[in-house]
């Protein structure tokens, strides 16, 4: 057994992978909601729903919490374009995990919460009460994010300790404020009140995709399942999981670190420029310093597409990656 998860760890690190092995029996899936309560402080709270689709194989013992990035819902992991190259869940599923893909609070069939109630540290703390409800079924719980999600999955992951593995894509601890200040910039109020922002017309593939190929099919399916992030998500992403306080110190759990050729999040590797993601070992040095009590850091990069990485045309290859690392918790 730990000559299999060495292998499985040097696979990751050259980045050659083994293709996962496919479920033997249909997945099951079920719409399903969870009671939550979050707010700004333990005496003001409120009592929110957070949906979201859980599809089980037959016999599958480990559970990936699956957390949207911003304007994103559920669907970023499920992509009904292409999905048999696209969609994350069916990937993961026909390599025998389960998924449960949320919708963040304020989007999709979530409740919808007064903005300012909703920060990443009231999303973490969702899903953490979903973790515990999760945790009767399942043996092993994954937490994983996309973007403003990942920020989200480790503050969950080093606030409660309750998880079993942390993946973390499109997202570094070097964000790069030259390119992502604009995207913020050009969003447009939308949804409950003011607080809710999404991107402007015809902005996403500038915004989440170069500098992958420009799919115009692609590219309308992610403006049309579009959907909200509030501006109070962005101030504790910053200050949690950047190089101010990572919360990531905080982490005890191996880590998986993805990303494409992200402009948002790679650069020349110093602070306020990006990350080094010109190699998985490049990578894996930058960000190694921001999870000091993880038993293991691995990393993978995805060349030829930029932030929103289950868009791109090689998207298979990385949920591959994820589906190795994954046997090896």
């Amino acid at each position: 057994m730990r000559f299999r998860r060495l292998c499985a760890t040097a696979l990751l690190a050259t980045g050659t992978l083994l293709a996962p092995a496919a479920a033997t029996a249909a997945t099951t899936c079920q719409e399903v909601t969870y009671p939550v309560r979050v707010g700004l402080t333990p005496l003001i709270t409120t009592q929110e729903t957070v949906a979201g689709t859980l599809c089980t194989p037959p016999g599958a013992t480990t559970v990936q919490v699956l957390i949207p990035g911003g304007t994103y819902d559920r669907t970023y992991w499920n992509v009904g374009f292409e999905p048999q190259t696209h969609s994350y869940t069916r990937s993961q599923n026909n390599a025998g995990f389960a998924t449960l893909a949320l919708d963040r609070l304020g989007t999709g069939k979530s409740s919808k919460p007064l903005s300012a109630l909703v920060t990443a540290s009231t999303q973490a703390s969702a899903a953490h009460q979903v973790i515990e409800k999760l945790r009767p079924r399942f043996t092993k719980v994954i937490i994983a994010g996309h973007s403003i999600g990942s920020a989200m999955a480790m503050i969950e992951a080093g606030t409660h300790q309750d998880v079993d593995g942390v993946l973390v894509t499109g997202f570094t601890h070097k964000m790069n404020y030259i390119t992502v200040v604009p995207v913020l910039a050009n969003m447009i109020p939308a949804g409950l009140d003011a607080g809710y922002l999404t991107t402007a017309p015809n902005t996403r593939y500038n915004a989440f995709h170069k500098p992958g190929p420009l799919i115009p099919g692609s590219i309308d399916y992610d403006e049309s399942t579009k959907t909200v992030f509030a501006a109070t998500e962005a101030v504790d992403t910053i200050l949690l999981n950047t190089v101010i306080i990572p919360i990531s110190r905080q982490i005890r759990v191996p880590v998986l670190l993805v990303v494409g050729n992200d402009t948002h999040f790679c650069s020349a590797g110093v602070p306020l420029m990006g990350s080094d993601c010109s190699s998985p070992a490049a990578l894996k040095t930058d960000e190694a310093p921001f999870f000091p009590a993880a038993p293991r850091l691995d990393t993978y990069v995805l060349n030829g597409y930029g932030h929103s990485i289950n868009y791109a045309p090689n998207a298979p290859d990385y949920h591959q990656a994820v589906a190795t690392w994954a046997k090896t918790i």
